[in-house]
């Protein structure tokens, strides 16, 4: 995306300032050899990656809490993406009654992100139902 135009001359280097590399990258690592079921290197991979899957909007939220104002396009794909996490929940609950099956790492991955998902998704309501522009709150 950075690389490639046209999108690369959308892209503002100065207010992408997330560092994903010590606060994602390193804890999710960490987490992923701490929660493994098996000391294999597939496993572990799969473990950080679900741990990654669910902290992997951070970056896009600072970015857009420190914008405040959010593109429309950008607001959409936010909040079908948080939709998407609803579809997992129900693909649980279904799994959970009928396979018997239980997958701690991913129901606490996934439910990391889904709060995550839950604070912008109520603005992103608010903005719909009184029809204005979606307006994030100053971040403290």
């Amino acid at each position: 995306m950075r690389v490639k135009p046209p999108i690369s001359q959308t892209y503002e280097r100065s207010t992408d300032k997330f560092q994903y590399e010590i606060y994602l990258l390193g804890p999710c690592l960490l987490l992923g050899i701490l929660c493994t079921e098996e000391y294999t290197i597939p496993e572990i991979l799969w473990t950080t990656s679900i741990w990654l899957e669910s902290v992997a909007i951070v970056p896009q939220l600072v970015l857009l809490q420190q914008m405040r104002e959010v593109e429309n396009l950008t607001s959409q794909f936010v909040a079908t993406m948080g939709a998407y996490r609803a579809f997992y929940i129900l693909n649980w609950i279904y799994r959970y009654f009928a396979d018997d099956y239980v997958n701690w790492v991913g129901w606490v991955g996934g439910l990391v992100q889904t709060v995550l998902y839950a604070d912008f998704f109520y603005y992103y309501a608010r903005s719909k139902w009184y029809g204005g522009k979606l307006v994030l709150p100053v971040a403290t």
